[in-house]
């Protein structure tokens, strides 16, 4: 049972960073391999290391926790969602160009995507060394992959969307934040 929850914790944990994921291969269709590959790591990493740092901060902080990582989480996607919009909008009027994918945005991205991921690291409290191992584990690797075929599937359709993906990629993004949010703080 363990194991099943474990995967079934990475899924849930990767799917805003998957969205993600995809919205970066919309708007950057032709970026290469090792581009990709840099996201899927990035976001990968960081969802194992924020519920890693929850855990070890453990539960003296999870209500201060809990109550914040939600707004974090709105207030850094709307940022970036909202950039997009910009870019997209001027972009429009010059030449349909859309500033390159640099390693600042994906590292806000990856943060932004994993922090509602650190209350995850609280409960595992009750996780032996072995058991937290395995479930970070799984959470990064599983992070990866679905990371990995959301930028892959981004891609495929950016070339079809051209420079409308950058207002749906903000607009998923803005729309990520809130559902973080809400669900953070009325759920």
């Amino acid at each position: 049972m363990f194991l099943v929850r474990s995967i079934l914790l990475g899924i849930g944990l990767a799917m805003d960073a998957t969205c993600v994921a995809m919205t970066n291969g919309l708007n950057y269709p032709k970026m290469k391999k090792r581009e990709v590959i840099l996201i899927a790591f990035m976001f990968g990493f960081f969802q194992t290391l924020m519920p890693l740092i929850g855990y070890l901060l453990g539960v003296s902080f999870s209500e201060i926790l809990t109550r914040f990582t939600p707004i974090i989480a709105l207030v850094l996607l709307s940022f970036i969602g909202g950039k997009m919009l910009l870019e997209a909008f001027k972009n429009e009027e010059n030449d349909n160009n859309i500033e390159p994918l640099n390693f600042k945005l994906l590292l806000i991205q990856a943060i932004a995507t994993a922090i509602d991921a650190l209350s995850v690291g609280i409960i595992m409290i009750e996780y032996n060394f072995i058991e937290l191992v395995i479930a970070l584990l799984l959470i990064g690797v599983i992070t990866f992959i679905l990371s990995f075929v959301g930028v892959l599937l981004g891609k495929r359709f950016g070339l079809l969307l051209n420079n409308k993906a950058t207002i749906l990629g903000g607009i998923i993004l803005i729309a990520i934040g809130l559902e973080i949010f809400i669900s953070g703080m009325f759920f």
